[in-house]
């Protein structure tokens, strides 16, 4: 067997840049016919992270929320995107050693600003017909779709993906990605899958450091292991209907931004600035904790991904939240942290091409599987080039 090259695209929640890998899977004769938890696991050959422009990062912030103009707004930002996605692909197949026209397909996600399920949409701003013309190779874009057309959530995505790549025959696992908003995958031995959202990951955390201090985030978490949790605030923040909500469940910035915080802020004006920090890390460990204990109660393995994998003092209160099971990075499973989600959609291009269902429904809630993706073929010399080769 050869094997063949996909592309993964994700920007996130958090609002960071963009990640592209390069994954390599074993090609197959019979490709469109074998059952997912037969598939082989990709390799990863290149990676690449380009940080947004701070104008693009406060176009997208602006995004959430309605405004003036705010069509031409997000048609604007969608073309500064798919140059963003195309630039980050290339960056990703020169560190592979590959031209982009080796690639099979591209799976670019788009930036979600703005998510709303039980109204069956969720807007992901792209252009995938823009990155296609950039690249010269076909992209497979607007996942959510149809997932939300037969009923489901359209989040999230990647537990069909996290099966393929973490599952265990003999181990009960949860993977959890933190990224700005957390999600979990419970991954039973005899191989049935279950996920859903759990809250906020990093989101709330990062709008406050960035009021109050100077960067983004807050490395490592030394602020908020500075600070102390206050149970008050806690438990003021944790009776948001969302925590209660039986799966499937998904949500986003919609929900937790910065006047949700604001509002529940309103009665601790008194508490230090360093103290609200530790609490909203201590909000963000304690409902992914809760999830488990309450969903996964089984589980043995605790494995994390996605950005706030590198927050210490954030592992480490979900280590203690969760004893004595284990709480490690995906990088102990060959897979680094920051490649995951991207890698995911990689897996998601193939699957759209194979036409493989790409969801699981008892993690949307979706009427069924269904094949998800759109394809935006790449231009028709270049395959005529690729294949004369």
């Amino acid at each position: 067997m050869t094997d063949a090259l996909y592309a993964g695209v994700m920007s996130g929640t958090s609002l960071d840049g963009v990640d592209a890998v390069i994954a390599a899977f074993p090609e197959e004769k019979d490709f469109c016919k074998r059952p997912v938890c037969q598939l082989p696991v990709c390799q990863l050959r290149g990676s690449a992270f380009v940080p947004f422009p701070e104008t693009l990062r406060e176009a997208l912030l602006a995004l959430q929320k309605s405004g003036a103009d705010e069509l031409a707004r997000a048609a604007r930002v969608a073309n500064a995107l798919a140059d963003l996605y195309a630039q980050t692909v290339q960056e990703a197949s020169r560190q592979a050693g590959v031209e982009v026209t080796q690639l099979r397909a591209v799976g670019v996600h788009g930036q979600t600003v703005r998510h709303c399920p039980d109204e069956a949409w969720s807007c992901q701003l792209n252009n995938a017909a823009r990155v296609a013309e950039h690249l010269s190779v076909d992209v497979v874009a607007d996942f959510r779709s149809r997932d939300l057309a037969a009923g489901g959530q359209g989040a999230p995505l990647v537990p069909a993906f996290h099966a393929a790549m973490f599952g265990s025959p003999s181990k009960h696992r949860v993977i959890v990605n933190i990224g700005g908003i957390a999600n979990l995958t419970d991954l039973l031995p005899q191989g049935s899958v279950r996920g859903f959202d759990t809250g906020p990951g990093n989101v709330l955390l990062d709008a406050w450091y960035a009021q109050h201090r100077e960067g983004r985030f807050d490395r490592d978490g030394a602020w908020a292991a500075s600070g102390r949790s206050s149970p008050a605030l806690l438990a003021a923040l944790l009776n948001e209907p969302f925590f209660n909500k039986t799966p499937p469940k998904s949500t986003g910035r919609d929900l937790f931004h910065p006047a949700w915080l604001a509002a529940h802020l309103a009665s601790f004006s008194s508490l230090p600035p360093a103290d609200v920090q530790a609490t909203l890390l201590q909000l963000t460990a304690t409902t992914i904790a809760a999830a488990i204990s309450k969903e996964a109660a089984m589980a043995e393995e605790i494995f994390v991904c996605g950005g706030g994998a590198y927050n210490a003092t954030l592992v480490n209160a979900l280590r203690v939240s969760l004893a004595p099971r284990t709480v490690q990075s995906t990088d102990v499973l060959g897979v680094s942290t920051q490649h995951v989600e991207a890698l995911a959609f990689a897996w998601l291009a193939r699957e759209t091409l194979a036409r493989r269902p790409g969801n699981v429904s008892a993690v949307t809630g979706a009427g069924g599987t269904r094949i998800l993706g759109a394809v935006y073929p790449g231009r028709a010399e270049a395959h005529a080039e690729t294949e004369k080769t």
